[in-house]
């Protein structure tokens, strides 16, 4: 369990540095004055992968966790609603659009609306997965790794 929740944590930071470098890669090409290469394909794909893993190791960790407790109390404890609704929700909602996202740039007709894509759905995504990362300072019982 120990290693699952270390693996979680530790993975949340290639997460981060892929979303961040496919939107950066996207910045200033969503005007369609560049190619869409496969390098920039890649960037997005990896930021996909990343996360969609990160997702299932949280889904395991969701149901084996001892911070998530099914139970009406859990409602008014603030550690034990952020891991059994909000971060769940929060984390899901910001993979179905990074998937989008990743989906629309595939059939995007013009190099810039697929750099868009990109841009606009992932860096939705990655605000939503910045503000329901359990940070130390939350108090919450992240860690930083």
């Amino acid at each position: 369990m120990e290693i699952l929740r270390h693996a979680h944590s530790g993975l949340r930071w290639l997460v981060l540095i892929a979303l961040i470098l496919a939107i950066v890669n996207a910045v200033g090409k969503t005007n369609g004055s560049k190619a869409f290469t496969d390098k920039d394909k890649k960037y997005g794909l990896f930021a996909l992968i990343f996360t969609h893993l990160q997702f299932v190791l949280g889904l395991v960790l969701y149901f084996s966790s001892p911070k998530v407790v099914f139970a009406a109390t859990s409602m008014k404890s603030d550690v034990l609603r952020f891991f059994l609704v909000e971060h769940i929700s929060i984390m899901l909602i910001a993979i179905i659009l990074i998937t989008i996202g990743y989906s629309k740039s595939k059939r995007a007709q013009t190099d810039g609306k697929k750099f868009k894509s990109i841009l606009v759905f992932y860096l939705i995504g990655l605000i939503l997965i910045l503000a329901s990362i359990p940070w130390p300072f939350l108090n919450y019982g992240g860690s930083w790794f």
